[in-house]
């Protein structure tokens, strides 16, 4: 199982303003398997060395050095920490503590020694959780799964959720009515039934807002759809006899639509991207995004989750200066632009290269022009 803790949106934003002599930023694939978890281990070490060989190189204190070195030993030594993993560990370390973050996402591993953190890596599963709900439905039984980003798949109890609909057709011999008879009756009680689970689940849907899968058979899965007002109901929906596919089962089934939803998702904010830039309030120039992101003007960027751009951007006009090499001294300038973008209330969404309007490095939309 996967073991994640994705940090929350003001997390997110903590560690946007974090400014500290040395920030170590380290991104790691790793496994929930013993073999892979060493050497993860293993490459860990390698980070740290050069990053250490980075902070001595710009002359950094003694103390500050022994501390990002004593802080990460003691993470590649935790033994009961490397049991318990996900498809990424992230590291964010000072020479006064170290903060760990295990995504789900597959990542490039990298690292980054700066006065700041790199967080563009950390984007995309900030952004796309993979966490969902499937309402497993059928008229003999009901249950809602919750799919964590864990990994875990576990039935969650809801206050009034009906266990099957045998009480909304009962009601079809006491009520004398026509229209409850036959096919056309079968689904005026099924609309009914539809409408009781809703008013039952949305209040919890409402709280979690993640995507809404359901499980089961026609036509109560299209009329349940008809019924719901939760607007994160995927169009998907997992075929089949929902009372005899398990917990983990229904979970399985969820995660491709997941990958698909996103997927979507993706393509129609570039979609939104690229028309901006077409009509003159959008960017895919660095300039134009660092100088709007450094005036609040960006309501929407998409970043490159894999190229790094070093250099500089300046705190009053947001000119880019770039570098040759990376050190310990400069910082990725789309990370910079990124994080500067973030703490403006802007939606920041990290994705592939080929997800990016004219395959450029950043893209956004603009609030008002700078």
């Amino acid at each position: 199982m996967l073991h994640t803790d994705i940090p929350t949106e003001a997390e997110l934003r903590a560690l946007a303003s974090t400014r500290s002599l040395h920030c170590i930023s380290i991104y790691l694939p790793t496994s929930t398997l013993a073999a892979e978890a060493e050497q993860s281990r293993t490459e860990l070490g390698n980070h740290l060395a050069s990053a250490l060989e980075q902070l001595e190189a710009v002359g950094a204190d003694k103390a500050d050095i022994a501390g990002v070195r004593d802080g990460i030993t003691q993470l590649i030594d935790d033994s009961f920490f490397w049991t318990y993993q996900s498809s990424s560990l992230v590291i964010f370390a000072t020479p006064e503590r170290v903060l760990t973050y295990r995504i789900p996402n597959r990542v490039t591993a990298t690292m980054q020694v700066s006065d700041r953190f790199h967080l563009k890596p950390l984007l995309r599963a900030v952004a796309f959780p993979q966490a969902a709900f499937v309402l497993a439905l059928s008229q003999n039984a009901l249950r809602l799964i919750e799919v964590t980003i864990e990994g875990s798949a576990e039935e969650v109890p809801v206050a009034d959720l009906p266990a099957d609909a045998s009480r909304i057709f009962a009601t079809r011999g006491n009520s004398g009515s026509a229209r409850l008879i036959g096919d056309e009756g079968d689904k005026t009680l099924l609309r009914h039934y539809s409408r009781q689970i809703d008013d039952a689940i949305r209040p919890l849907l409402l709280s979690a807002h993640v995507p809404l899968i359901i499980a089961g058979a026609e036509p109560l899965a299209s009329i349940f759809r008809g019924a719901s007002r939760y607007d994160g109901l995927t169009a998907e929906t997992i075929r089949g006899n929902a009372e005899t596919m398990s917990a983990d089962e229904l979970a399985a089934e969820a995660r491709p639509i997941l990958d698909r939803l996103y997927a979507a998702e993706v393509a129609a904010l570039g979609e939104r991207v690229s028309d901006a830039i077409g009509t003159g309030s959008g960017s895919a120039d660095l300039s134009d995004l660092a100088r709007a992101a450094t005036y609040g003007a960006l309501s929407t960027l998409l970043v490159d989750i894999d190229r790094t751009i070093s250099g500089f951007v300046d705190e009053q006009s947001g000119a880019i200066t770039l570098s040759d090499s990376e050190d310990a001294v400069d910082y990725g300038v789309v990370d910079e632009i990124a994080r500067r973008a973030l703490l403006t209330g802007a939606r920041v969404v990290a994705v592939r290269a080929d997800e990016i309007p004219g395959g450029a490095v950043a893209a956004g939309i603009m609030r008002f022009p700078v």
